[in-house]
């Protein structure tokens, strides 16, 4: 769990519409919107090289920030969106929604996955496939994880790993009532070669050639 709330630091943007917001990036600087609780929405500013390292860094919509605007109360928000240029791939706008510590959201939470030497599975040469590299999860927003864990000991060729096989940090729930696989630990694609090969030895050799087939019937 992360222990400490990062600050997320803006400044208040005048004026709104497509005016103010076209104004905003020629300063470098990305506009945003503050939504959601009981206060009107807030436009707000980000730098730009500031928004565009916290967004490399990433976990940047499943990070819970405590944002600073001169002017306002501290509020806890998190992304809810990131515009971004159709061709360049920058941020052009983000979407900030705020939360009270007890509001349930919906997050996309990393899984990590631990003990790989302690997998009899993977020594064998087995191959680890994940099948999701991040879960959807309900949880609170004073609670949110970094991430969610998988412990690979003992696990061998051929295993699966479903949601319902791992412990889920408390307040947090999967957002799919059903029961999915995370990744499959499968065999390593020599040995599904060397089967495939030895299928096609037996077959050769069950099927006799035209000559050998000509004097079995004259027997």
């Amino acid at each position: 769990m992360a222990k400490e709330i990062p600050d997320l630091v803006a400044s208040e943007r005048t004026g709104t519409g497509k005016g103010a917001a076209r104004q905003a990036r020629r300063d470098g600087l990305v506009p945003g919107i503050v939504f959601g609780g009981e206060n009107e929405p807030l436009p707000i500013n980000i730098p730009f090289n500031k928004l565009l390292t916290m967004l490399r860094a990433g976990r940047f919509k499943s990070t819970l920030f405590n944002l600073k605007v001169e002017g306002h109360d501290d509020v806890r928000v998190i992304c809810r969106d990131v515009q971004r240029h159709v061709v360049k791939d920058l941020p052009t706008h983000f979407d900030l929604m705020r939360l009270r510590r007890t509001t349930k959201v919906n997050l996309f939470i990393s899984v990590d996955f631990i003990n790989e030497e302690e997998c009899p599975g993977l020594k064998k040469g087995g191959v680890l496939t994940v099948v999701r590299p991040e879960v959807e999860l309900i949880v609170t927003a004073q609670d949110i994880p970094e991430q969610i864990t998988v412990d690979l000991t003992g696990l061998e060729v051929g295993d699966s790993i479903s949601i319902s096989s791992i412990t889920l940090p408390g307040g947090t729930k999967p957002t799919i009532d059903r029961d999915f696989v995370i990744a499959t630990l499968s065999a390593p694609s020599s040995l599904r070669s060397a089967g495939d090969d030895d299928d096609d030895d037996v077959d050769a050799d069950a099927v006799p050639v035209e000559g050998e087939a000509e004097a079995a019937a004259e027997e």
